[in-house]
């Protein structure tokens, strides 16, 4: 089927922008930084409140800012960002039309409304329910509306992704398996379907019960189903930023994956098995049997981090392969030293990669174990493993991401490059101790939701330690740090928008260029016979395990000396 439309073909990059995937594109990443900039000011509320020498806001205001904080940057800004990820690996990575595209657009305005929506409910006092938003603690009914209407823009999205990988195929614009990229963005978008729809279980009635259609709402049924939708969305955030670690290790370096065939295994275990870890959030509720409990944080939970394991040591050892091919062969680390560390677009993904890994997965699988669990639920230490996971893992991903996107979909030069340079490590590394004295406090038992740890005043107020107020101080001010490293990049990105050079669109043509069959790398022609190909990465992996083992072996101590059987 012949379809009218134009593909620009970007001078720098050399990818193929279909008009109206383009337009999508723009529209959905640009949202996406306006979540993230709301969001970060939320923060700042939060981060001035916990900090017990501040201590900003009212408990009133309190929760509501961190309601809102919670939903606009695990739901709004992650999704809006994903969806232009989705028609990024489908549509320009596979060089074809989109499909549907006015169904898209309902899409893209569905999820906007949706988000106004809920912003809105909150903002107005009546729905500082907190993300988890459990029942029978009722929220306004447009919370709970705006949340279903984003849910299911975000679905038809899904399906207008899948679509376009229907009409590539259909139409024939590639040779070959899609690319490794694309089937990362594929997982994300099963991942997605299962999710969206798991949180359509449970706030459709949960809106009902507002309207007072439906008399009850069970609140166990409620956690499981909601912890569906709320832990699987980082499952989502996980499956899509890898895909763009792959894509930034080609973009920068030429990098191609050590095998793609394990690395595809991996993403399909994610299917599988790592929305699964959801269950670390009810481990501790009495409500789930013990059965349930170990089925998913045994054998399954394992299953996950195999696939995790595999990313980490495919992900970092092409990039080794591709630096040595350069000629940096010199001892272990030459690769590394040598990487383009003023890049931005490397540098944030490369903050995110070991961060994600030593900070935001061994802590989760810590926290996938049940016994252990006891110890740091409801703690501070769990935003702590979060915002590894979510600011560090995704957020930093997606911000490398954008620098890239700029030049090349937004066409325009990037300003202030020497404060750009500068920006991810500013943001990443004030990120990496915001986290750790996070989860250092949740270790002391510092509590993870309450807007006054030491519920001054009251009757039972506690006296903490010394070390737990030094904690929440430090959480405080390496918040503060994180939060104008975010706001250097929201100044970066809108204002590169607004004054940035305006750069070269590129040829306009009225047809797609044919993408050939991508050529194996050399590791995986050679793969058994190569030798050791990546020996840095290889020693770096056998850090990330013994962390992880001592790690492990402190808290089963913790946990011992906690109970009294050491």
């Amino acid at each position: 089927m012949t379809v009218s439309t134009t593909y620009r073909t970007c001078p720098r990059s050399g990818l193929q922008f279909e008009d109206q995937a383009e337009k999508l594109i723009k529209a959905n990443a640009f949202t996406a930084i306006v979540a993230l900039l709301v969001g970060g000011i939320l923060a700042l509320g939060v981060v001035l409140t916990r900090w017990p020498a501040v201590h900003l806001l009212s408990a009133d205001a309190f929760y509501m800012v961190l309601t809102a904080h919670g939903l606009d940057m695990l739901i709004f800004w992650m999704i809006f960002f994903e969806i232009a990820v989705l028609y990024f690996a489908s549509s320009t990575l596979l060089r074809c039309r989109i499909a549907t595209p006015r169904i898209a657009w309902a899409a893209y305005w569905l999820m906007l409304v949706g988000a106004v929506i809920n912003n809105v409910a909150v903002f107005q006092g009546e729905s500082s329910v907190m993300m988890t938003s459990y029942v029978p603690m009722m929220a306004h009914w447009s919370f709970y509306l705006g949340l279903v209407v984003f849910a299911v823009g975000a679905l038809i999205a899904c399906a207008v992704f899948f679509g376009t990988l229907v009409v590539a195929k259909r139409e024939k614009t590639y040779e070959g398996s899609v690319p490794l990229v694309t089937f990362g963005a594929m997982t994300a978008a099963i991942i997605a379907v299962f999710t969206l729809l798991s949180g359509a279980i449970i706030l459709v009635p949960t809106l009902f019960l507002s309207w007072g259609l439906v008399q009850n709402v069970d609140p166990l049924a409620y956690r499981v189903i909601w912890w569906a939708l709320g832990h699987s969305s980082q499952q989502i955030n996980v499956a899509a930023h890898i895909s763009i670690w792959y894509a930034v290790a080609a973009i920068v370096l030429g990098a191609k994956p050590m095998s793609e065939r394990v690395s595809r295994g991996a993403f399909l275990l994610y299917i599988l098995f790592l929305q699964l870890a959801s269950a670390h959030h009810i481990l501790a509720d009495p409500g789930v049997s013990t059965e349930w409990k170990i089925v998913n944080t045994s054998y399954f939970m394992y299953f996950a981090v195999l696939a995790s394991m595999i990313h980490a040591l495919s992900v970092p050892g092409a990039m080794e392969v591709a630096q040595r091919a350069r000629g940096f062969n010199k001892g272990l680390f030459e690769w590394l030293r040598k990487a383009p560390w003023g890049n931005p677009v490397f540098s944030s993904i490369f903050i995110s990669l070991v961060g994600f890994g030593f900070l935001g997965g061994i802590t989760g699988v810590m926290m996938g174990t049940e016994q252990l669990n006891l110890l740091i639920h409801n703690t501070i230490y769990v935003p702590g493993h979060f915002h590894a996971t979510v600011v560090i893992g995704t957020t930093m991903t997606f911000m490398g991401m954008t620098y890239f996107l700029v030049p090349v979909l937004f066409r325009r030069e990037i300003i202030n490059p020497g404060l750009a340079r500068l920006q991810p490590f500013l943001f990443g590394f004030a990120m990496y101790a915001f986290t750790i004295v996070m989860m250092g406090a949740g270790t002391l038992g510092v509590s993870r939701r309450h807007w006054d740890m030491a519920f001054n005043g009251n009757a039972l107020a506690y006296e903490w330690p010394g070390a737990a107020y030094l904690m929440m101080g430090l959480v405080g001010i390496t918040g503060v740090i994180a939060i104008i490293g975010g706001a250097v990049f929201i100044y970066l990105v809108v204002g590169s928008l607004l004054w940035g050079k305006r750069l070269d669109g590129g040829k306009v043509s009225n047809t797609f260029t044919f993408l050939n069959r991508a050529a194996p790398s050399a590791p995986l022609q050679t793969y058994g016979s190569a030798g050791f190909v990546a020996p840095g990465t290889f020693v770096l992996t056998m850090i990330f395990l013994l962390t992880f083992i001592l790690y492990y072996f402190v808290n089963w101590k913790y946990l011992g000396q906690l109970w009294g059987l050491s």
